[in-house]
């Protein structure tokens, strides 16, 4: 298979990510009674609890033990925020109020696990390793051991309170400030990196990335990579771009709101009476796309700078053979994405690539914002 050089760092971090993402989600999917709106059971009963992705293991039922936590200590430990009434909305969590009945969550709240959220904590908790065993299975040992050796560098260099896992996404798909993240709380560090799995490695790395490019940016890299990236002056049909991007509909429509806000985008029929939606950008903002695109690279050459360039350049070489082009016909990594055909994605349009950057919503952390 052919390398690809030229991809961004950030594009091979985040597809592989969302590639352990969807399969660690695929597998706990068959091992947790759920239902979903495509599959909402028999005469449409609600049984199990609504499905979420790895992300909300990551950020919020990893850390909730049967005797409970509060809202505040859940922050802490997690080191980032979470849906708190999603997932008790979703059948995970219970929320027993510090004072008294109220809508409102209060950080003193304590959050214990539903019967069935103990459930899934049992489903969820060997998945990450034994994903991680698949891809050395699937790709070789030496590959992924090279692969946790050249992220192991750029972990220790970072900030210690970073997220195990991609925050959920804010108001323009922007992760959340790191001054303004929820619990940064420094706990030291683990000796070495076998205590954190691939999938937490490789988090943490790609969460630092975002930080520092949406540091003094109007656009978030998640819009800037999957969004941006595809649109230009002469127009896009709409309809297609949850292919095109591997990203949902929803983060779409999420995307073009916020473009069309900024003047940065028009969404109108591509001819007169015509049946399909195009979007399109303006002169400003095919302009605000190549600069954005442009420092997502110079970004990276900051990074060569700041972390040295054989660690950079080491990373890279680690991740081209396994992600390849991030398509269908390129990546190795979709060898181990075809879903159960009694799963939810079996009925979805499959995608042309997988996201250039994790789209988190907080309607249940799936990495394609599904």
């Amino acid at each position: 298979m052919a390398e690809h050089p030229g991809t961004p760092l950030s594009t091979l971090l985040s597809q592989a990510l969302v590639a352990f993402t969807i399969e660690f989600d695929n597998e706990a999917e068959r091992r947790i009674a759920h239902w979903t709106t495509e599959r909402p059971g028999a005469a449409g009963e609600r049984r199990g609890l609504w499905l979420t992705s790895m992300v909300m293991w990551l950020n919020c039922m990893r850390y909730v033990p049967d005797d409970g936590v509060t809202v505040a200590e859940l922050a802490r430990l997690a080191r980032t925020s979470t849906n708190i009434r999603g997932m008790r909305r979703w059948g995970y969590l219970r929320v027993e109020p510090a004072a008294g009945p109220g809508s409102r969550v209060r950080p003193d709240d304590r959050l214990r696990p539903t019967r069935r959220g103990r459930a899934a904590q049992d489903a969820w908790r060997p998945l990450g390793a034994e994903i991680e065993d698949r891809w050395r299975a699937r790709f070789g040992h030496p590959p992924i051991e090279a692969l946790r050796g050249a992220l192991w560098p750029l972990v220790r260099a970072l900030p210690a309170d970073l997220p195990d896992c991609m925050p959920i996404l804010g108001y323009g798909l922007a992760s959340p400030r790191p001054a303004r993240r929820v619990g940064a709380a420094e706990d030291g560090w683990p000796e070495d990196q076998a205590t954190l799995g691939l999938a937490e490695l490789l988090a943490r790395v790609l969460v630092a990335f975002t930080d520092d490019f949406e540091d003094g940016s109007a656009l978030s890299l998640a819009l800037t990579a999957n969004v941006l990236r595809v649109l230009d002056t002469d127009g896009a049909a709409t309809h297609q771009l949850p292919q095109r991007t591997g990203v949902s509909k929803e983060s779409i429509a999420m995307a073009l709101g916020f473009l069309e806000n900024r003047k940065l985008a028009v969404t109108g029929t591509g001819t007169p009476g015509g049946r399909f939606r195009v979007v399109r950008l303006t002169s400003r903002g095919a302009e605000e796309a190549a600069r954005h695109l442009d420092r997502r690279h110079a970004l990276e050459e900051a990074w060569r700078t700041r972390f040295g360039p054989e660690a950079v350049a080491g990373l890279h070489h680690a991740l081209v053979p396994l992600v390849g082009g991030g398509t269908p016909a390129t990546s190795p990594l979709f060898a181990g994405l075809e879903p159960d055909p009694d799963g939810w994605r079996a009925g979805r349009p499959r995608p042309e690539t997988l996201p250039h950057h994790p789209m988190v919503l907080h309607r249940g952390g799936f990495p394609d914002g599904a």
